[in-house]
């Protein structure tokens, strides 16, 4: 009996480890900004998908909501923290709706079967990070106002970044499918 303690403590322990250091990769794409155009893109939808996509919907659920909470509780994880606040503040503030379709985005890249050939792929990498945006406009128009333009400010400027990061999960998904047999 005590053998199986030691062998459910060990994994507990080892998952916990790979959810923080998936919070810290989350905390460090969400910082690093890559010239892109129309608007500098930061990696944060493409490691949400590649967590989902590696550890499977249970672990990056759990990493994504480590990550919302350290910037709930004021670490400065999020993309423009310190500069525009901390913790509830901005939580709260325009990138909110973008932040809980992480939680969407993350389960569904590690729910749905990426073992296809790649059109399926793409598409179920596009159905996933169809939340982030989903709920990113919905926040949006709630704080601006629906009569605004929600799609052009909220959507429009990411496109193009958006298809740049899912087409290259998509041709490195074998590899990145290989890590989940691992753990």
């Amino acid at each position: 009996m005590e053998n199986i303690s030691i062998s459910n403590n060990q994994k507990l322990l080892k998952y916990s480890v790979i959810v923080i250091f998936a919070s810290i990769l989350l905390t460090i794409s969400a910082k690093i900004k890559i010239p892109f155009y129309p608007v500098p893109m930061t990696m944060q939808t493409f490691v949400v998908l590649l967590l989902g996509m590696s550890l499977g919907y249970k672990m990056a659920l759990a990493s994504v909501i480590v990550y919302l909470l350290e910037g709930l509780l004021g670490l400065p994880v999020f993309s423009n923290s310190p500069e525009k606040g901390f913790g509830l503040a901005y939580f709260t503030g325009p990138t909110m709706g973008y932040l809980i379709g992480f939680l969407f985005a993350a389960f569904f890249s590690g729910y749905l079967n990426f073992k296809t050939n790649i059109l399926f792929i793409f598409s179920k990498l596009v159905f996933s990070v169809f939340f982030i945006y989903f709920f990113g406009v919905i926040w949006l128009g709630i704080l601006i106002g629906f009569d605004k333009p929600i799609f052009k400010l909220g959507v429009a400027p990411f496109i193009y970044a958006e298809l740049f990061k899912i087409l290259l999960l998509t041709f490195l998904a074998n590899q990145i499918i290989r890590i989940r047999k691992v753990i």
